[in-house]
């Protein structure tokens, strides 16, 4: 009886280790191609911007340049001042409104999450609130012109510096964390900030780093408040918007330009629309991927910490 009774186990383990196995190959083969279909269009894209314009225009072009060439990547870092004021302006407003955003919704957090604060509950409904209605575009661009934020590089830090849903994030953070830690250091003499300062912002270095990506991403992204605020004053432009203007012109030149006319147009330079939209493509989203890998291991602890405790 022992006999059967361990071969039955011997059996159901190597049914287990089968679908185990199945499980693997099915969910590795499923990773892979995603990866890939995600990672695809970037490398055909990095191809074309490292590949020569005359050649380009054949097509045919897929992970690899047929013709290596730096030439689009010169044409628009040191041919297009556009860009290169627009980078200055955007990474100015990426650093400094990252950085007074973050320190503006943590003390902001920080009070909404004192339990002794008496208005915490009507001014969390208040942000949330926020979160879904808004006075419109047009009334928000008459505030700003009576404030003066109009044609000014402050119109891109302002605004931005409290947000209703980082707020809630870091909030909820910082609600988690125990009371008793508050209240060793009040026994000790400790105020308010200096509690803040020492004891809540070292513990919250993931919803910091997470939040911290996403105001990065959203100032290093931005364009359109550009286009709304700061449209005649090209000393405030922003790479994205330089971005989006020379992609439209590439469309309006590839629209009105005959496939004899671009051809000629090819071999006499050694650029064309299709390299340069892809070295400015690559220029532009370059930087911010490269902040990901250092803020990668507090992203997901910050966001599924701050997104479920009470």
């Amino acid at each position: 009886m022992a006999d059967i009774v361990s071969f039955e186990k011997i059996k159901h383990k190597k049914k287990m280790a089968t679908e185990d196995l199945i499980f693997t190959i099915l969910n590795t083969t499923f990773l892979v191609l995603f990866a890939v279909v995600t990672l695809y269009p970037v490398l055909n894209t990095l191809a074309y911007s490292f590949n020569e314009g005359n050649d380009a225009v054949r097509g045919g072009i897929y992970l690899l340049p047929r013709k290596w060439s730096l030439r689009s990547y010169h044409e628009i870092l040191f041919e297009r001042p556009g860009i290169r004021v627009g980078a200055k302006v955007t990474v100015a407003r990426t650093i400094l409104g990252t950085l007074t955003s973050l320190a503006a919704n943590a003390l902001l957090s920080f009070i909404l999450s004192r339990k002794k604060f008496l208005f915490k509950s009507g001014m969390s409904l208040f942000w949330i609130i926020t979160m879904y209605a808004s006075g419109g575009m047009i009334p928000v661009l008459v505030l700003f012109r009576y404030l003066h934020l109009t044609s000014s590089f402050w119109v891109y830090i302002i605004p931005g510096m409290v947000s209703a849903f980082n707020v809630m994030v870091m909030r909820t953070y910082m609600a988690g964390i125990p009371d008793s830690l508050e209240e060793a250091a009040q026994l000790e003499g400790a105020g308010y900030m200096r509690v803040f300062l020492s004891i809540i912002s070292p513990l919250c270095k993931p919803v910091y780093a997470t939040i911290a990506l996403f105001v990065a991403v959203y100032h290093w992204n931005s364009w359109f408040d550009a286009m709304l605020y700061n449209r005649f004053d090209p000393q405030y432009t922003t790479l994205q918007y330089e971005l989006m203007k020379l992609l439209d012109s590439v469309s309006a030149t590839t629209g009105t330009t005959s496939g004899a006319q671009m051809s000629q147009a090819a071999a006499a330079n050694t650029i064309t629309p299709i390299t340069v939209r892809a070295a400015a493509t690559i220029a532009t989203m370059a930087p911010i991927i490269a902040l990901y890998p250092f803020l990668q291991r507090y992203f997901v602890t910050g966001l599924t910490i701050g997104g479920v405790k009470e």
